[in-house]
């Protein structure tokens, strides 16, 4: 995905992950009227790649609230688990 795709304001945080080759699929600064409601950065990896990913983004100085481990439900099953890093909205 190309970079100037982002919301603007959670642009520097994905681009940092990814050249950490952290796997991000999906992100939002919590602009109003958009998907979340703070700015959200979700990826894919294993148990360890979450504490990699907020080692990243706390060595970078992001405003970290909060490393998630999430599951969704698809039709009454469990789909994932996938990691979510919320932030504070600067």
């Amino acid at each position: 995905m190309n970079p100037d795709d982002l919301d603007t304001g959670i642009r520097a945080i994905v681009t940092r992950l990814r050249d950490a080759k952290v796997l991000t699929y999906e992100s939002c600064d919590g602009s109003p009227e958009h998907s979340y409601a703070e700015p959200t950065v979700r990826f894919y990896g294993t148990l360890g790649e979450g504490w990699r990913a907020l080692a990243i983004c706390k060595g970078y100085g992001f405003p970290v609230r909060a490393l998630q481990r999430c599951c969704d439900l698809d039709d009454g099953e469990p789909a994932g688990p996938y990691w979510q890093l919320v932030f504070r909205a600067s």
